[in-house]
């Protein structure tokens, strides 16, 4: 198999480890086995002894220049901090179709954000787009849930979608570090600084982890978390990318909601409702159009 049907192969798996790793992170918070902070230390801990554990096996020595040091600094702030702490404690309010639909508007919010930095021209169409993604999102928002508190849901939701902001400013800063450099040591560097920066956030939520508690099928949900849902993911992403380019990479998002309604409800008993395929259409349609002016262009 060549080096491009890998791959695609890759950038499958990053979106199916994914949704995956959305019903697991449920699994344990509602269980309370363990609470979202925590959680946040124990996936980007153990993936910074998997980064700094390849370096070990291959050496890459690269020096990252100065001026591109409070850029990396800003990665992990928006990468890993923000984006990592908002999403797993509004995972553990709201449903995980919702978290992933949400999610998805992560392209859309990229092609306005980064026309707004590079002072582009924006067309009807990214505005089109950009309305449908906003009426979908506001759809799942308010749409009113079959069970559980209704407002914690909401603010699920809202922290979900400043959670995928945060995420769209990450990916359009790291864009030109990761031509710069070797991309697996500017993850394994953002990963290492967004550790530090959680710590004081989850230092407490991790020590209350009820590791007494967990049976075997639990302890195989937190190492889907870890080394799946995030070192595994990270590495097939940045290897898709590499052989195929960011934009084959984004098309492959749309197959995370997907993944992540059908896992969640089998495993966690989830419906689809109206609401949601409705909110679904409009953000899928937002995508599209939003994105297909950047072809036009």
């Amino acid at each position: 198999m060549n080096k491009r049907s890998l791959a695609h192969f890759a950038l499958l798996f990053t979106n199916l480890f994914f949704a995956i790793n959305i019903s697991a992170v449920k699994h344990l918070t509602n269980l309370q086995l363990a609470l979202p902070f925590g959680i946040n230390v124990v996936r980007v801990g153990v993936s910074v002894i998997l980064f700094w554990f390849l370096y070990l096996l291959k050496p890459v020595n690269i020096h990252i220049e100065k001026e591109d040091r409070k850029r990396l600094f800003f990665c992990a702030v928006t990468g890993i901090a923000i984006n990592q702490l908002l999403f797993l404690k509004g995972l553990s309010l709201t449903y995980p179709i919702h978290a992933s639909l949400l999610m998805l508007t992560t392209p859309i919010l990229i092609v306005f954000i980064a026309a707004w930095i590079l002072k582009e021209r924006i067309g009807w169409l990214k505005i089109a787009g950009l309305a449908l993604g906003v009426a979908g999102a506001t759809v799942l928002i308010l749409g009113r849930p079959a069970s559980g508190n209704g407002n914690e849901v909401i603010w699920g939701d809202v922290m979900i979608l400043i959670n995928a902001i945060s995420y769209t400013f990450y990916f359009i800063l790291v864009k030109p570090l990761m031509l710069k450099y070797d991309p697996i040591v500017v993850i394994r560097w953002i990963f290492s600084i967004g550790l530090f920066l959680i710590l004081p956030f989850g230092w407490v939520q991790f020590t209350e982890i009820q590791w007494p508690l967990f049976t075997g099928i639990d302890y195989l949900i937190m190492t889907l978390v870890v080394f799946t849902g995030t070192f595994l993911a990270y590495v097939f992403n940045v290897y898709g990318i590499k052989y195929l380019g960011a934009s084959v990479a984004g098309f492959y998002i749309y197959t995370q909601p997907v993944f992540a309604a059908i896992i969640a409800m089998i495993f966690l008993n989830e419906t689809l409702t109206m609401y949601k395929l409705i909110a679904a259409a409009l953000i899928f349609s937002g995508v599209f159009l939003a994105n297909k002016t950047v072809k036009n262009a």
